[in-house]
């Protein structure tokens, strides 16, 4: 079972990472709505607060070399209109890893007497390392140097842009977290050409949420997040998630033609909140792993007021 999931996963991946000009994928999250400044900089402090999210996600349990995506982000109102973040995201996927960590500004304009409009420029670094040993498998007449892939921690520059409209209740984003296409090449000593591996396409997202009082004690937040990048299909996520007194969340999301997930989220205190999700795919990679997990810790620092000025359900 072992050496199958190997194939398999050569077969879903290297068609990513390894021929030429394909494009490469941001990490997707379930539990987006508590993950926005990963995807939008127009985000960065729109909460009014100091405010930090750890997110951890491990994608197709029980496949080898599955993706794993480790997520650190941090944003906080430095004024009255400006918001500064900082984000670093980890994606780790069979012979390749990904590092991210980009800056955070934003600049809010009051439209109306409850909406917000912030503009958002996020700026930083990626480093991409792809070793075509990691897919050794030990096999008995060894790798194909002529095939070996290397490319060691190649720095390239992000640039993302992102607009952010929202109230107490709903929220509009619009955002490309990094405008700019860069190829990435194979550095291996064996061939005399160079030649790109990997190139970079611009990512589109589209996000927008409401949050219904049923009654005292019941808050309902349907949202959906649209992801849009040249070469992949149109990626479409919707989710329902329900608020009890205030300390329990309760939801389900369906990724189009993906999979079903299910919410669970843990207000733990006023400063801290504790959230998990569980996927299950659609498709026929079903059967080979035994689903996605995702867990995300939010901790929160209130204002002079200690309270938050707009407390929101997202």
């Amino acid at each position: 079972m072992k050496n199958f999931n190997f194939k398999l996963l050569a077969i879903l991946i290297l068609g990513l990472v390894v021929q030429t000009s394909y494009s490469q994928q941001d990490a997707q999250y379930t539990q987006y709505m508590y993950n926005t400044l990963s995807i939008n900089p127009a985000y960065a402090g729109s909460r009014d607060v100091f405010s930090f999210v750890g997110l951890y996600r491990s994608q197709w349990v029980g496949l080898d070399g599955a993706p794993t995506t480790y997520t650190a982000s941090m944003h906080t109102p430095t004024g009255k209109r400006v918001g500064l973040g900082l984000n670093i995201v980890r994606d780790e996927i069979f012979i390749s890893e990904e590092t991210y960590i980009d800056v955070d500004f934003s600049y809010t304009l009051d439209i109306s007497e409850k909406g917000k409009l912030a503009l958002g420029l996020k700026g930083g670094a990626h480093l991409l390392d792809v070793n075509s040993n990691r897919a050794n498998t030990g096999a008995e007449n060894g790798s194909d140097s002529e095939a070996e892939i290397f490319i060691d921690n190649k720095f390239s520059p992000q640039v993302g842009i992102g607009a952010y409209y929202y109230t107490n209740k709903f929220y509009l984003g619009l955002s490309a977290p990094n405008i700019l296409e860069t190829e990435h090449f194979d550095e291996s000593n064996n061939s005399n050409n160079s030649s790109s591996t990997a190139k970079e396409k611009i990512n589109f997202y589209l996000m927008t949420g409401y949050a219904f009082d049923l009654n005292e004690d019941l808050k309902f937040k349907p949202a959906l997040l649209t992801k849009l990048v040249e070469g992949a299909p149109l990626q479409v996520d919707v989710s329902a998630n329900f608020l009890i007194k205030e300390k329990v969340t309760l939801g389900a999301a369906y990724r189009w033609s993906a999979a079903f997930s299910g919410l669970v989220g843990f207000q733990i205190s006023d400063q801290l909140m504790l959230g998990f999700a569980y996927d299950r795919e659609t498709t026929e990679l079903q059967q080979y792993n035994d689903g996605s997990y995702e867990v995300f810790l939010r901790f929160e620092l209130f204002n002079r007021n200690d309270q938050m000025v707009s407390p929101r359900f997202f």
